[in-house]
């Protein structure tokens, strides 16, 4: 059918080529004989031979086509290896490793397990037939073949029928190909290869499945020749049979693919402990050499040779007791004889090369006592993939370096399965008496023999006792598993036992034995050391470490340092997420700024680059590899150990990583019942103590749970309030976590769930934006931009989390206008009054209120007929909902009074104005805040209109008032001794300005902050009054300091700006500095005309400036044509001053003087 060819073509790349990954098939065009080449052949036989050389294939392999070079029409085994090993018999075994259909149109149904049942009896038969089942073997494998080979020795070993063990105990050396001993690179690719051709082709996906690093089946085939080669490598008989120590070579590829990458990275090929030799090709050429001076092949023929003369060598000799020397990289995987008391160093990782740094922990570990009169008991905590495994394990090879006679033993303790497995293989290794009776508990018989201290000097095995030892407990993170909680209800005593006494139990306690556990459950910790020593904390890696681990292992000597650090920083130095991006950027190719750019594109890429699978050194086979799969087990254990500790987990990823309230938490256990979850809440009358200390109990243990866990750091605010901070990387995958899983019946995931929650909680606790509550607010902010986040992007939210988004953009925003951050409280003004008005109509207060905040942000950035519009529509609005006297109508028409002051429309300020200060003196009082604001508000206009004397008296009696109320520092007391200083400079009383304007000053920038719009409108002003008293260089120093902070913080074109930068233009003129107040008035008019229009009085002030300067130049034509724009204007002149014949010389200022309308807005439209 013509659409299977396109499905195929579809996996051409990566997923096509690991259909052939583990094989070479140099001939794919060649016709295949009729009949699956399996089975034992000869490819060389030898009168002399004193030693059979089997070679076993891979994946998808062939028993002689495997060996064959492109060039070649027979394999090398056949046509170079006879002359080099003339004592060797040389035979190929095959097998079908098709995963997919091959020629025959099936695929074969064997496992790995059945063709190691094959080799064995295929092997044993031809050899019986000749006569030569007592010959020595060596076995050549190449990748998946090496699987086979181990498993079938594993299984000679341990059958029952005495012929079939001949091929175990023959078995003299071993070389290993390429074989993945902890996973092949290009497993997934192939698995899913064969499960996507599943419609088209049958599959085998079993056997790539075994190939997964995880998979159960490789960890078991490993574990089990690893204890076979712990009791051959021993050196003691079994039966009536010598043992001969078996010798291991591991040859692994130096390169990689095409297109690709390495298939089995050296350290999957590599079996610590043996001879580790690179070949110079990649996993498919690593198998077939093409001459006898191919490197490759001298490598291989080298071990082989030497093996062939050891069997030579001792050919009829007694049998010495064989104890295996290190390796030549010094680690070892299998358990081996220490020295002297025959310790074991039962461990089953190699060194990690990578190790870097942690010297602090590993120095507090060697600290402590070895022998004492009790047991030494350290736990090791921190958040998955800290590196608590990896300083275990350098730990451990670091005892046996120092303390030979100490024995070390490694103990998975991430399943009551897995610890027990870790006890039979030390039963098994140590044989302890008793270990092969199927009705003893091997848990007992391992704790009571290391319990005891007895131990034969000179003794290398199995002996009463171990002497002294370390255990370590790796990964004991689940505390109902060694601390199980009692049952709820029973009277039943022995019932009670047998469920609190978990695998705690079985940890030997003794004074000859030391115990180090790696949890990244705290409290799991303090209970297993049982107050021996204080746990120790494993945190985030320094910057320095962590730019070591990328060094080594990426294999960057040096350069690289800027991107290096930032790599280390975006992930938050945690080692296992280090590794994994060193792994994807190795794996891939990839360069490091490319990665970099990947993790920037969006969370959710980066959370998928957080759940790649890699390889590592040092992590269980059981246990997850990606950084974002190790957490999700944790958030699992958290779960079913305290839901209300996994709800608040939850709840935390939603606001911002750092300085999270604990009032949060406790707020949303309150609203429980409210949110529908009330599964948690407390239930019944309780006489003793009170609902809210309940609350508070059950959010100190959920909270004690998370800090145990390591996901959350207590941390103190700088105003001692208790908060929690956790790392951003955290908070991603817990929302990936959530993401996967439903919200009941509802059709939304949990993630959604939580993220209203999370809205919810912060819209009931964010304040309005008054000045009271700025210190509240700077702190929640950062949960404001967290929350929406999630929000806006993905709108999802019920009507009441839209509710509660609207009113926390409210709030918010009137926040970022107070902190004059307009363009930001713009944005969230604009979406508040869209939500509001979508929910509730034009026609509601709250919607107004919004309006009339989003106009003064408007106002604020000098966009004035924006501003008018809305303040218009809102004013009628609240007049129409609620009557002209009330309150809110009021601070609505000041408002819109406030936007005519700022047009230069006097007249109309003031008849609105003074209609809102009679309304409030009315319903108010004369002394109440509002009705002082709206006399201020007045003040300023009547300021405007060159009515001093009543400005005057109306502004003294405000700021009276104001600093009586609300105290010297209140922004309102600030802008009122602004104001009536202002009023000074403009009577000429220049002393008593200056008196008030640096208290102003310095009041503001402690209050505000130096870069606050009002403070620097109140250094302008104060500027001018140096100006005035001819103190021109305090005054240029400080106008140059406004200017430079307005242009970076309001912009080039903001109204301030250009009133700061037309005052520093003044100065320079009443110095007679003509060319430089030119340049800066020119600049000012174009953008006054640009942004406000050519009529505006601003405008005009700045045309009859410029015409000042060209005058003072003896430009006097220019002048002249200044001169007559504004004169032909005498409707604006009258706007400026009420008087058409007012100089417009050094109006500059005018937008100095504090307005009162945002103050007065604040205030009142708080909802």
């Amino acid at each position: 059918m013509p659409f299977w060819p396109r499905l195929r073509a579809s996996f051409k790349g990566k997923a096509e080529a690991a259909a052939s990954f583990l094989t070479p098939s140099p001939h794919p065009t060649t016709k295949i004989d009729a009949g699956f080449p399996s089975g034992i052949k000869v490819l060389h036989e030898s009168s002399k031979a004193l030693v059979d050389i089997v070679f076993i294939h891979g994946l998808t392999g062939d028993r002689e086509r495997t060996w064959k070079s492109h060039e070649a029409s027979e394999p090398w085994p056949k046509t170079l290896l006879p002359s080099e090993l003339p004592t060797a018999r040389i035979v190929t075994f095959g097998y079908d490793a098709y995963y997919v259909a091959d020629w025959r149109g099936v695929v074969s149904e064997n496992t790995v397990g059945d063709h190691a049942s094959n080799l064995v009896t295929s092997l044993t038969s031809y050899r019986e037939k000749d006569g030569t089942s007592g010959r020595p073997i060596i076995f050549v494998c190449h990748s998946l073949g090496g699987l086979v080979c181990q498993d079938a020795l594993v299984k000679s070993k341990e059958h029952a029928e005495p012929h079939l063990q001949s091929i175990f105990q023959c078995t003299r050396a071993i070389a290993f190909l390429g074989t993945p001993h902890r996973g092949a690179g290009l497993a997934p690719w192939a698995e899913r290869l064969s499960r996507s051709l599943g419609a088209v082709k049958q599959t085998n996906t079993r056997i790539v499945a075994l190939l997964r690093s995880e998979s159960e089946m490789l960890a078991r085939i490993q574990e089990s020749f690893h204890a076979m080669m712990m009791t051959r490598n021993s050196g003691k008989d079994t039966g009536s049979h010598v043992q001969h120590p078996i010798e291991i070579s591991c040859f692994y590829e130096e390169l990689p693919l095409p297109g690709i990458g390495r298939i089995v990275p050296r350290e999957s090929a590599v079996l610590p402990g043996y001879i580790s030799i690179g070949i110079h090709a990649n996993h498919m050429d690593m198998a077939r050499f093409r001459a006898a001076d191919d490197p490759g092949f001298l490598a291989v023929c080298s071990e082989l040779r030497r093996w062939v003369e050891a069997v030579a060598t001792t050919q009829g000799k007694p049998e010495r007791q064989h104890v295996p020397a290190p390796g030549t990289e010094g680690q070892s995987l299998l358990p081996e004889s220490s020295g002297s008391g025959g310790a074991v160093f039962f461990v089953p990782y190699p060194r990690n090369a990578a190790f870097t740094g942690r010297s602090a922990i590993i120095e507090k570990l060697q600290k402590q006592p070895l022998q004492s009169g009790s047991q030494a008991r350290t736990a090791l905590f921190g958040l998955g993939g800290i590196g608590k495994t990896q300083i275990a394990l350098e730990y451990a090879y670091r005892m046996r370096d120092t303390h030979p006679d100490i024995s070390v033993f490694w103990v998975h303790a991430s399943s009551a399965e897995r610890f027990r497995q870790s006890f039979v293989s030390i039963a098994t290794l140590r044989r302890i008496p008793g270990h092969d009776d199927p009705k003893a508990d091997v848990l007992v018989l391992v704790t009571r023999w290391l319990e005891e201290n007895k131990i034969k000097s000179g003794d290398s095995g199995p002996g009463p006792g171990p002497g002294r030892w370390l255990m370590i407990l790796d990964n004991a993170d689940d505390a109902q598993l060694f601390f199980p909680p009692p049952p709820r209800h029973s009277s039943n005593p022995g019932e009670y036992k047998t469920n609190t006494e978990g695998l705690g139990r079985y940890i030997p306690e003794c004074a000859h034995g030391s115990v180090l556990v790696t949890t990244r459950n705290k409290q799991v910790g303090v209970k297993l050391s049982k107050g021996t020593m204080p746990p120790i904390e494993v945190d985030r890696m320094d910057e320095s470490e962590s730019e070591q681990i990328l060094r080594t292992c990426l294999g960057v000597e040096e350069g690289n340092d800027t991107l290096l650090r930032t790599l280390a920083s975006r992930l938050e130095h945690l080692p296992l997420a280090l590794v994994q991006a060193a792994a994807f950027i190795d794996a891939n190719t990839t360069a490091i700024s490319e990665y970099l750019r990947l993790l920037d594109d969006s969370d959710h890429l980066l959370v998928d680059l957080l759940s790649e699978e890699f390889e590592t050194v040092g992590r269980d086979s059981k246990a997850p590899r990606a950084v974002a799969e190790t957490w999700i087990v944790s958030f699992e254990q958290i779960q079913r150990q305290d839901s209300l500790a996994g709800e608040l987990l939850s709840l935390m990823s939603f606001f911002d990583r750092q300085a999270i309230p604990s009032k949060f938490l406790g707020l949303y256990i309150e609203r429980q019942r409210g949110f529908g979850n009330g599964s948690n809440a407390s239930q019944g009358n309780d006489t003793h103590i009170t609902r809210m200390g309940k609350d508070s109990l059950r959010l100190q243990k959920a909270l004690g749970i998370l800090k145990a866990f390591s996901f959350f750091m207590p941390t103190v605010d700088e105003n001692g309030q208790q908060t929690l901070s956790t790392h951003r990387l955290v908070q991603l995958v817990t929302k990936k976590w959530l993401a996967s899983r439903m919200e009941g019946e509802a059709p939304r995931t949990m993630r959604d769930h939580f993220a209203g929650r999370a809205l919810i909680i912060l819209s009931s606790v964010f304040p309005f934006g008054d000045f009271e509550n700025w210190e509240t607010c700077r702190r929640y902010l950062p949960h404001v931009d967290a929350v929406l986040k999630h929000g806006i992007e993905d709108r999802r939210e019920s009507r009441d989390e839209r509710r509660a988004m609207a009113a926390l953009l409210h709030a918010a925003g009137a926040y970022l206008s107070s902190q004059g951050r307009w363009k930001e409280a713009e944005e969230m003004q604009h979406q508040g009054v869209e939500l509001r008005t979508e929910l509730l109509g034009n026609e509601n207060v709250d919607t107004l209120q919004s309006m009339g905040n989003l106009a003064f942000t408007y106002h604020s950035q000098g966009r004035l007929e924006k501003a008018e519009s809305m303040f218009q529509d809102v004013a009628e609005g609240t007049v129409r909902l609620l009557g002209e006297e009330d309150p809110l109508s009021l601070t609505c028409m000041g408002n819109l009074a406030s936007v005519y002051q700022a047009q230069g429309k006097w007249r109309e300020a003031e008849a609105l104005e003074t209609r809102v200060v009679n309304g409030r003196e009315k319903t108010l009082g004369e002394e109440h805040p509002d009705t002082l604001v709206a006399m201020g508000n007045l003040a300023s206009t009547l300021w405007n209109l060159n009515r001093l004397q009543e400005t005057e008296r109306l502004e003294r009696r405000v700021m009276e008032v104001t600093v009586k109320v609300r105290g010297g520092e209140h922004p309102l007391a600030l802008t009122a001794m602004g104001n009536l200083a202002s009023t000074y400079r403009s009577q000429g009383r220049w002393s008593e300005a200056e008196e008030l304007e640096v208290q102003v000053v310095e009041a503001s920038v402690r209050v505000l902050g130096r870069e606050h719009p009002e403070t620097l409108s109140s250094m302008g002003n104060l500027s001018a009054t140096y100006r005035n008293q001819g103190q021109w260089d305090k005054a240029e120093s400080l106008e140059q300091q406004v200017l430079e902070i307005s242009k970076r913080v309001l912009g080039e074109d903001h109204p301030e700006t250009l009133t700061s930068k037309g005052s520093l233009a003044t100065l320079y003129r009443n110095q007679g500095r003509w060319q430089l107040a030119a340049s800066l008035d020119k600049e000012v008019l174009e953008a006054r005309i640009r942004v406000l229009g050519e009529r505006h009085p601003h405008t005009l002030s700045s045309m009859a400036n410029l015409a000042s300067d060209w005058k003072g130049q003896g430009q006097l034509e220019s002048c002249s044509r200044s001169r007559a724009a504004v004169s032909r204007s005498p409707a604006a002149r009258l706007r400026i001053l009420d008087h058409p014949k007012t100089d417009f010389f050094d109006v500059g200022r005018f937008t100095s003087r504090h307005g009162y309308g945002g103050r007065h807005r604040g205030l009142v439209l708080n909802s």
